[in-house]
């Protein structure tokens, strides 16, 4: 296959760049920096900034497929939400999604499939209530930045079926969320955050990775959230990083003391959700990691 990236260079989509040539696959990278990073005759690399329209939309057209990844992360670093950056978050993300369709509308030769970035934050904060693709938006900034981020994929429509990758918290040690943790937890200063008792819907890079190749591959259109299929709350998952790592996991970090440092963006590390998998699991897709325990063993 021929497929086009957006965000190939980030966390999760130059590990999916690697796996795709791997298997024999020809990547189309959109990228800033235009720096072929994976030293392939596979990869082509166009240098441009997917959130500006320009020629380098010409370049979807005879792809097989086209995986939209591009996105300036929410929490990696953690940092206020200023109103610049709540509107560095909204146009990496919308602007690019639209320019991306654009450029698959005014194909000769359209893709037959396009998977669209978008994140569990869409469902919004629901304490213990279970979630799965059938449940609503939710009303706070992450669920409407998710919503138009989904809205602005959904013009593609009618020259291509669409997925949306509802993307939890990825596990990796070359970037996310636990490289984040890791250095605390590793100096033994470690352990969870606010009540403890909110959901953390994680991933296994591996699975994030397999699943979107999944639903690529068999051209599944729809929603999907790229979870594993039992997610734990941040005491659990504090604890398991803790024993994973051998070290205690005692230094709590007090809900005060987040929205104190981070304003309304503690948000995203407070007000989670519990989400299931349920569509990748009835189409089929089997989890290498479904429990954190093993996740955490293999990546550690």
């Amino acid at each position: 296959m021929r497929i086009f990236l957006t965000g190939g260079t980030g966390f999760i989509g130059s590990r999916l760049v690697r796996y795709l040539i791997k298997r024999g696959d020809e990547c189309v990278v959109v990228t800033r920096a235009g720096q072929n990073r994976w030293n392939s005759e596979l990869v082509d690399v166009v240098r441009a900034d997917p959130a500006i329209a320009g020629d380098w939309q010409e370049n979807i057209s005879g792809v097989d497929a086209v995986i939209n990844l591009a996105g300036e992360r929410i929490v990696d670093p953690p940092r206020r939400w200023t109103r610049d950056r709540k509107k560095q978050l909204r146009n990496s993300r919308i602007d690019t999604t639209k320019n991306v369709v654009d450029g698959i509308l005014n194909a000769s030769a359209a893709p037959t499939v396009f998977l669209s970035s978008s994140a569990i934050g869409y469902y919004g904060p629901r304490g213990d209530d279970e979630v799965d693709e059938t449940t609503g938006p939710g009303d706070d900034f992450l669920a409407v930045l998710a919503s138009e981020w989904e809205e602005a994929a959904q013009p593609a429509k009618p020259k291509v079926p669409v997925t949306l990758l509802r993307t939890g918290i990825v596990l990796g040690t070359k970037g996310g969320a636990l490289a984040s943790l890791l250095p605390p937890f590793k100096a033994g200063l470690g352990g969870p955050w606010g009540s403890g008792r909110q959901w953390w819907s994680w991933i296994h890079i591996a699975d994030q990775i397999g699943l979107t190749i999944f639903l690529m591959d068999k051209k599944l259109n729809g929603p999907f959230n790229l979870t594993a299929p039992n997610p734990v709350t941040v005491n659990e998952f504090s604890s398991a990083l803790g024993k994973t790592l051998r070290r205690p996991d005692v230094f709590r970090v007090p809900e005060f003391a987040l929205k104190a440092g981070l304003g309304e963006a503690a948000a995203a590390l407070l007000d989670l959700q519990r989400v299931v998998p349920r569509r990748a699991l009835e189409a089929g897709y089997e989890f290498k990691f479904p429990q954190v325990r093993a996740a955490l063993k293999d990546l550690l």
